[in-house]
C-alpha cells in the first residue's frame, strides 16, 4: 500500500496544527489543503533527493570512467582518433613525430580528457559535501528549488576542475613539445619522474595541504562558516569547496604524468588515495604516508640513476688508462 505523501504546505500546517492544540486554541482545519492522493513511484524517489543525488553522481562517476577505459584501449591499439590524432601504425619514431604535432582540435579533445579524468577522480571524494550540502539545502525555507542549487554547487565545483585542467593541458603540450612525454603519455625523463615525486612527497607534509585537507574532510564546518543562501551562494559554496579540493590534490594529479596519463591503474590508485585521505578516518596520516612513500620513491630512482652512470663512466675510464699504458 502506497502512502498519501504530504505536500510542504501540508507539512508546514502540521507544526500549526501542533501548536493549537497546544495553546487550546480552535485549530483551523479550512485552511489545511486535501492530503495529495497515492503518489506514484516516481514522484516518491523525486521527494527523497538524497536518493537521486547518489544516483547522479554515480551515473555521472562511471560515464567517466567508461569514457577513459574507450581512450586507454584506443591507445593501446594504436588509434587515436578519439584525441584528434590521425596516427598510422608504424614506428615509434612516427608515433613521436604525430604526437607532437598539435593542433586547436587535438587541444580540445585533450583538455576534455583531462577534465572527465577530473570528473571521474573527484566526484568520489566530493560526495559526502555535495549530500550534505543537499540536506541542508533541503531544510533551508528560503530554498524554493533545491534541486536546482544542487545542481549549481556542484556544477561549480566541476567548473573548477575544469580550471585546473586547462592548466594540465598546457602542461602536457609543454612536455611533448620538450620530448619529455612518450606517446603513451609517460614521463622520458628521470629527473622529471624525481622532481615531480620529490615536489607531490614534500607539499603531502606541508601545513598548507594540512589545512586544504582538513576542510575537506570536514564539509559540516565549512558549510557553517561559508554558508550563502540561493542560487548565487550555491555557486559560491561550490567555488570555495573546489578551490580547497583542487589546494588539497593538484600536485596529486601532476603524478599522472609519471606513471601514465592514460595508465587506467596509476589513475586509480591516486584516485583511491585521494578518496582514502578525505574520507577515511585517519585520512590525514594516509596524506603524510603516502607523501613519505613518494619521497623514498625518487630517492630510490635517484640512486639507481647515480649508480648506473658511475657503473658507464668506470669501463670508460678503465680503457682510456689501458690505452695509455700501451703507449
Amino acid at each position: 500500500m502506497a502512502w498519501p505523501i504530504p505536500t510542504r504546505k501540508q507539512r508546514n500546517y502540521t507544526a500549526l496544527i501542533t501548536r493549537a492544540r497546544q495553546q487550546k486554541t480552535a485549530v483551523p482545519f479550512d485552511e489545511v489543503p486535501p492530503v495529495a492522493e497515492k503518489a506514484s513511484v516516481v514522484e516518491r524517489i523525486l521527494l527523497h533527493d538524497r536518493i537521486l543525488v547518489i544516483m547522479s553522481l554515480a551515473v555521472v562517476s562511471v560515464l567517466s570512467w567508461i569514457y577513459l577505459a574507450v581512450l586507454a584501449i584506443d591507445m593501446a591499439e594504436g588509434d587515436m582518433s578519439l584525441m584528434g590524432q590521425n596516427m598510422a601504425t608504424g614506428s615509434m619514431e612516427a608515433m613521436t613525430a604525430t604526437m607532437n604535432v598539435w593542433s586547436l582540435s587535438t587541444f580540445a579533445l585533450m583538455f576534455i580528457m583531462w577534465w572527465v579524468m577530473m570528473v571521474g577522480m573527484m566526484v568520489p571524494s566530493a560526495a559526502p559535501m555535495i549530500l550534505l550540502f543537499a540536506l541542508v539545502t533541503r531544510k533551508q525555507a528560503e530554498a524554493e528549488n533545491p534541486g536546482r542549487c544542487i545542481a549549481i554547487f556542484t556544477t561549480t565545483y566541476l567548473v573548477v576542475w575544469g580550471g585546473f585542467s586547462v592548466v594540465a593541458t598546457l602542461a602536457q603540450w609543454a612536455l611533448t613539445e620538450a620530448a619529455l612525454l612518450s606517446p603513451m603519455m609517460v614521463g622520458s625523463s628521470q629527473w622529471l619522474t624525481i622532481s615531480l615525486l620529490v615536489a607531490c612527497g614534500v607539499y603531502q607534509l606541508t601545513p598548507l595541504k594540512q589545512a586544504c585537507l582538513s576542510k575537506c574532510r570536514s564539509p559540516l564546518s565549512l558549510l557553517m562558516t561559508k554558508w550563502h543562501p540561493g542560487d548565487l551562494g550555491a555557486m559560491k559554496m561550490g567555488f570555495s569547496h573546489g578551490a580547497y579540493c583542487l589546494g588539497c590534490c593538484w600536485l596529486l594529479m601532476s603524478l599522472l604524468f609519471v606513471g601514465g596519463v592514460m595508465n587506467l591503474i596509476w589513475v586509480a590508485l591516486i584516485a583511491a588515495l585521494v578518496l582514502a585521505e578525505k574520507v577515511l578516518p585517519l585520512g590525514n596520516l594516509f596524506g603524510k604516508s603516502g607523501g613519505i612513500v613518494m619521497l623514498v620513491l625518487a630517492a630510490f630512482i635517484l640512486s639507481e640513476s647515480l649508480f648506473s652512470y658511475s657503473a658507464k663512466s668506470i669501463p670508460s675510464s678503465s680503457s682510456t688508462l689501458g690505452n695509455d699504458c700501451r703507449c
